[in-house]
């Protein structure tokens, strides 16, 4: 038996419930001599709770930090507001819980997250189908003829998306 996954179930039965549906997709065009596989495979994961919470919070803008004393001037005239009020201790915990990311927000600002270009358009898909056609004329005759003529439109194709996505 051929192993289907990165890890070898043939020898052990370890792994043999994980897998749940293997299919193999001969039409898909995956520009080489392989054919497209898909495995459903059910894993079991332990997630913590540190983990599963850190994805809520805030990202601030770390190369900043230079502005550090403006930071301890906001830190501090929070503390210092919260000085001459009497309350109870969980009210107080809140107050200061709210200040310093407040502060952290003024003084540093958030982090902004990159956004990815589309590099895809109605090009490509040109390219892709004179590819595909180049694939087809091979298959119905694999003369050397069509074997250099597909090989030089994959080189082209590929070439073609590589510099599109280095550009953008």
């Amino acid at each position: 038996m051929e192993s289907l996954l990165p890890y070898d179930i043939s020898g052990s039965r370890r792994w043999h419930s994980s897998v749940l549906d293997v299919q193999s997709f001969r039409g898909a065009d995956c520009d080489t001599d392989h054919y497209l596989v898909i495995v459903k495979v059910r894993e079991r994961l332990a997630v913590g709770k540190q983990a599963a919470q850190r994805f809520d919070r805030q990202r601030f803008t770390l190369r900043k930090l230079e502005v550090r004393e403006q930071y301890q001037i906001e830190i501090t005239n929070g503390f210092a507001a919260l000085e001459n009020v009497n309350e109870d201790i969980n009210r107080t915990w809140e107050n200061i819980k709210e200040n310093i990311p407040t502060s952290a927000q003024e003084s540093l600002g958030l982090h902004e997250f990159k956004q990815n270009k589309p590099w895809f358009d109605e090009e490509y898909l040109g390219f892709l189908e004179q590819r595909k056609r180049a694939k087809m004329q091979w298959i119905r005759d694999p003369s050397q003829s069509n074997v250099d003529s597909l090989n030089s439109v994959r080189r082209e194709v590929s070439r073609h998306f590589r510099n599109k996505k280095r550009h953008i």
